[in-house]
């Protein structure tokens, strides 16, 4: 035997044994739904660096990308399979997976009012159970979903729209909620949203206000109908098993890390959506207003929507979520 080789694995092995010696950096996989450059892209960076600089010589994110990595509709998969280590996806892009994930679509609390009434817990079990997940923050929450129109929708004498005039892109956690209004529903994702608004494909489009004219989609659609819908579910989430595998120091940072973000996002969402929606209203874009009849049946469909679509799908945990998501 080379007796350089076996003296460093001897100081190897003495070394690892010696007390004192920390542990090796656990490094993290992980994987965006939207492109960098977009609010929620820039939203994940700044939560992966505060684990990375809080977490530092015991766990690390590292970022592989967005879409152009794992196309959303293949995140939750990824995941489950342990093919990524993190995710940050919309409970919407995989409710194939996880039906139970609209309830955070249809929350009518804050993120960290439902770790206090139990809810999150809740969720967390079926996730796990469903997705071979662990959640570690429902981040950016606060505000909701917008119609943006081609044309100027028209207010009937009902305060409402014809709904039926429009064809609409939408994600999986829309669709049924459009089609439920009378209108027309398109699944895509983001990646498509532009050539289909270029070509007229479609003739709306559903969204955040936060981040629509990062993508270019404003110029096509020129009014935005109010007031919006649902709350947004972004979700940050890691494969169980590899969750379990980490050290306890490691989970700690990151389950403190995810706690705090869920506030800053919660607030830095609400104030950039509004900036966003003056922004856009600055450059052209013009709020249709819905009113009377036509407001209460839009809310009143987007209230139950959501509910009804996880009890078609499975109905055991319905009751419990409703009462922690939406008490």
């Amino acid at each position: 035997m080379n007796i350089r080789v076996y003296f460093a694995g001897s100081c190897l092995a003495v070394a690892m044994s010696a007390p004192g010696v920390l542990a090796a950096e656990e490094v993290l996989n992980a994987v965006h739904f939207t492109s960098a450059q977009s609010s929620f892209g820039q939203s994940f960076q700044a939560f992966v660096d505060a684990v990375n600089k809080r977490g530092e010589g015991v766990v690390r994110i590292r970022v592989r990308g967005g879409p152009e990595v794992v196309p959303q509709g293949q995140l939750g998969e990824a995941q489950r399979r342990g093919l990524v280590d993190m995710i940050q996806a919309p409970a919407g892009l995989y409710l194939n997976l996880v039906p139970e994930g609209e309830a955070f679509s249809a929350a009518t609390i804050t993120p960290w009012e439902l770790r206090e009434n139990g809810g999150w817990e809740l969720i967390n079990k079926i996730y796990a159970e469903k997705g071979n997940a662990h959640l570690l923050a429902h981040t950016d929450a606060g505000t909701g979903f917008n119609v943006f129109t081609v044309a100027e929708p028209e207010l009937g004498a009902n305060g409402d729209i014809d709904w039926s005039s429009l064809l609409v892109r939408t994600s999986p956690l829309q669709r049924d909620f459009v089609e439920a209004l009378g209108a027309r529903a398109v699944v895509q994702s983001t990646g498509d949203i532009y050539t289909s608004l270029e070509r007229g494909v479609v003739s709306a489009n559903v969204f955040t206000v936060q981040s629509y004219a990062t993508y270019g989609w404003d110029k096509f659609t020129r009014y935005r109908v109010e007031p919006s819908f649902f709350q947004t579910d972004v979700l940050i989430s890691m494969n169980r098993d590899r969750w379990n595998e980490l050290s306890d120091e490691a989970r700690a940072i990151l389950d403190e890390v995810a706690r705090e973000y869920e506030r800053d996002s919660y607030e830095a969402n609400v104030a950039a959506t509004e900036a966003a929606a003056r922004a856009m209203e600055e450059d052209g874009q013009q709020v249709v207003e819905l009113q009377g009849e036509g407001l209460e049946r839009y809310l009143a469909t987007a209230a139950t929507t959501s509910w009804g679509r996880i009890a078609e799908r499975d109905d055991t945990h319905v009751q419990a979520l409703r009462a922690t998501f939406a008490p």
